[in-house]
């Protein structure tokens, strides 16, 4: 069965920024997302002093190319001893096979790969205006998840909204990795298909990434303690 787990985006523009937040953490060592923003700007440096500092770690560079190229990267980040990376399930499941055996080591061993569905900032009046995609966003994201686990990947990054249905298509044992979470009384920002941690709970999410909640708030430990209580009922 899947460990459950908060994950907080560390979408900081710098490493400086970034450790000084973790430093405000004394007694835990939460989980960590590292995207594209700070990964630009910090590059492997950051990942290896996180990593060193005992945290794990979620390395969200979303991966979207032809295989071959997919396969070497991600056998580039395989050496990196980050916990879980993903790509996007657009790219087909050729596309995922490959990251798989990239990110594959010669012992066998590999983080969690998962695949985005569709961002949670895309509704899908974009999807079907912008995209061109006829079909509903649920049954979107149950397609890609679908070929994500016949790819043989671990799970997909869906909202929280679609957690429950991505578990009925593909098993409770498919992990469901959900952004969009937000307290009851905070607000959107740019996200669009959200939910508190409380209900992501309910709805079957397996890891939720909370950042500016977080990251943001007054008393961003606080902010930390509460979600986890929200979502793990600790």
């Amino acid at each position: 069965m899947n460990a459950k787990d908060v994950i907080i985006a560390c979408d900081f523009s710098s490493k400086e920024a970034t450790l000084e937040f973790l430093d405000k953490f004394k007694e835990e060592k939460p989980f960590v997302k590292i995207g594209m923003e700070l990964y630009y700007a910090a590059g492997n440096d950051i990942v290896k002093e996180i990593k060193r500092r005992g945290h794990k770690i979620f390395l969200d560079l979303k991966l979207h190319d032809i295989p071959n190229t997919v396969k070497k990267a991600m056998r580039v980040l395989s050496d990196l001893d980050v916990d879980m990376t993903n790509v996007h399930a657009a790219g087909t499941v050729d596309m995922m096979r490959a990251a798989i055996e990239g990110l594959t080591r010669p012992d066998g061993t590999r983080p969690l790969l998962i695949a985005v569905t569709q961002l949670t900032s895309t509704s899908e009046q974009a999807m079907r205006e912008q995209l061109l995609i006829d079909a509903s966003i649920g049954d979107t994201i149950i397609k890609y998840a679908q070929n994500a686990k016949e790819a043989g990947l671990d799970g997909v990054v869906c909202s929280p909204l679609e957690a429950g249905i991505v578990k009925e298509a593909c098993g409770n044992e498919f992990m469901t990795v959900t952004p969009g979470i937000r307290f009851a009384d905070s607000g959107k920002d740019d996200q669009v298909r959200i939910t508190t941690p409380e209900r992501a709970r309910e709805i079957g999410s397996d890891y939720i990434v909370v950042g500016r909640p977080i990251t943001a708030a007054e008393d961003p430990v606080e902010a930390y303690r509460k979600c986890v209580k929200g979502f793990l009922g600790k």
